[in-house]
């Protein structure tokens, strides 16, 4: 792989902290279910000796130019909601850790035509998978209000997102919203001032999690960690975003999303994974102040008990 393509990508967050949280074992199976530009596994692989197995998993098309050169890497091209299946047909049943960063990878943002980024002018797409049929265009244009305004205030974390959601609505009356550029127009009156780029961030972040239906499959993904995880088995999972990281706690500390641990006839918990992290790992300030992204990741570690 060129370095050229490495600078596209992302410099893994908290890289050297992922790889102790895994613990790994020379002659392990491991799995990088948000390979991207593949900076995490290729830091996984240099700990494997020869008979350790690395499969990574990522649904964008892009990453796959980055495919590893060696005998122990697979890359599946399938969203990591698809976990369980995908490792049975390679055979396998159980791995040694599981490692998921869930942030969007900056090539992703710098990809002009994938209508990801405030940057640039492009259609509205941001499907991480090209060949999915709900795309931002959709969500702008066809969405009741209602639902729009359930969208940018819980994904988008957005103070405004009632009227954001009606002017929106307004909007697409006379002129369907087709292009970043026709977003920004749209919605330009509600953005506060000073607070453009912040403000556009959190609505692009909002029709992104939506478009790709992230918490579901983030959910589905967590679900099926604790069917595929050897007991003693590592779960490492980094998240930028509040919505993601309760899942992500509740799931380590209780083994479902809400509700209390479920207890067995003698009063004792039930409950897949024993929490390592007690509180979430974050960035020192150095690395924050070299990769802005690490600001607001939040790593959660659990083992499978």
């Amino acid at each position: 792989m060129t370095m050229n393509n490495e600078i596209g990508y992302h410099v893994p967050v908290m890289l050297q902290e992922c790889i102790d949280a895994l613990a790994i074992k020379p002659n392990g199976i491991y799995v990088d279910v948000t390979f991207g530009g593949g900076g995490h596994s290729k830091e996984i692989l240099k700990h494997l000796g020869p008979n350790g197995r690395l499969i990574a998993f990522d649904q964008d098309p892009d990453a796959i130019k980055n495919t590893l050169p060696d005998d122990r890497f697979t890359l599946i091209h399938q969203n990591f909601k698809f976990l369980k299946n995908y490792l049975r047909l390679e055979g396998v049943k159980q791995v040694d850790g599981i490692l998921a960063d869930l942030g969007v990878s900056s090539h992703q943002f710098d990809a002009a035509d994938r209508g990801f980024s405030i940057r640039f002018d492009a259609d509205l797409d941001m499907r991480m998978d090209q060949v999915a049929d709900l795309d931002a265009r959709k969500v702008l244009n066809t969405y009741p209000e209602e639902e729009l305004h359930r969208i940018f205030g819980m994904y988008g974390e957005i103070q405004n997102a009632k009227s954001l959601a009606k002017t929106i609505v307004t909007s697409r009356l006379s002129n369907p919203i087709q292009t970043v550029a026709e977003l920004k127009q749209a919605i330009q009156k509600l953005v506060p001032k000073g607070k453009e780029h912040k403000y556009h961030a959190q609505v692009f972040q909002a029709l992104r999690i939506e478009v790709n239906k992230e918490l579901e499959a983030l959910q589905q993904f967590l679900e099926q960690t604790s069917l595929v995880l050897k007991p003693e088995g590592r779960l490492v999972v980094m998240s930028y975003h509040s919505l993601e990281d309760r899942l992500v706690k509740n799931f380590m500390a209780k083994g479902k999303f809400k509700g209390e641990v479920e207890k067995d006839f003698f009063g004792n918990e039930i409950k897949p994974f024993k929490v390592i992290s007690r509180k979430a790992i974050v960035a020192s300030e150095d690395e924050v102040k070299q990769n802005n992204r690490a600001r607001s990741a939040k790593l959660r570690i659990a083992e499978k008990i």
